[in-house]
């Protein structure tokens, strides 16, 4: 039995981890759309930021996004918090 609601935004949910990882890192745009170049996936700054903003990415960009912005975990918890954020508001 999941613990998200069956009206959770996931795309909203994307866009805050990226965006929390992103700000914990004091990364910009700029940043990371040169980090994935280093790996080989060429995305503008401008690019990145409407994705990220809008947490529509496919699997392999944000698994990407990831490694980048060198995150150790995702831990549960902290999905279930930032969920719990987006029905409070």
């Amino acid at each position: 039995m999941p613990d998200t609601p069956p009206d959770t935004d996931y795309r909203e949910l994307i866009s805050r981890i990226v965006k929390s990882e992103m700000s914990k890192r004091k990364i910009r745009y700029e940043d990371l759309s040169q980090s994935l170049a280093d790996l080989g996936t060429i995305q503008t700054s401008a690019n990145l930021r409407n994705k990220i903003n809008r947490g529509i990415m496919g699997a392999d960009l944000f698994i990407q996004l990831i490694l980048v912005l060198n995150v150790k975990q995702i831990d549960r918890e902290s999905i279930l918090d930032i969920v719990s954020s987006l029905h409070d508001t």
